[in-house]
């Protein structure tokens, strides 16, 4: 079942750590304007981008799985296509609870193997917009 609810939202939002994957060094890009609203916000943003060094003056990781640090929730800022291998990464994940992805992308298998594996799903909505709206 897709945590859509507004209450489910405000718990989601509630936790700590997003690793952003495809987070962009580009200022003006929503990949990277979103995360850095999230960090202005408290929330301890670790970028997954394999084409930088780093973003927002931290560690940048080529992908998920290399995080070594514990994540909540993983906002997925890349194609609908891309989820599906995402979503394998964040279930070889204890620690990532939370898949979210951003406005526009959206993949119901891949969301329904993530829920059936006990993590908590949101797609096609915009974390910052939520926020925004609910805290």
């Amino acid at each position: 079942m897709p945590a859509d609810s507004d209450e489910e939202l405000r718990e989601i939002l509630a936790l700590d750590s997003v690793a952003v994957v495809g987070c962009s060094a580009t200022p003006g890009k929503d990949a990277h304007d979103i995360p850095r609203y999230l960090l202005d916000h408290g929330y301890d943003v670790v970028p997954v981008n394999p084409f930088a060094e780093e973003v927002f003056g931290r560690t940048a990781y080529d992908s998920l799985s290399e995080v070594p640090d514990e994540v909540d929730i993983v906002d997925v800022f890349r194609p609908s296509e891309e989820v599906d291998g995402i979503v394998d990464e964040a279930l070889g994940r204890e620690d990532a609870g939370v898949i979210w992805t951003q406005l526009g992308i959206r993949d119901d298998e891949a969301a329904a193997r993530a829920e059936a594996a006990g993590k908590r799903v949101v797609q096609d909505r915009c974390i910052k917009v939520e926020h925004a709206r609910l805290l």
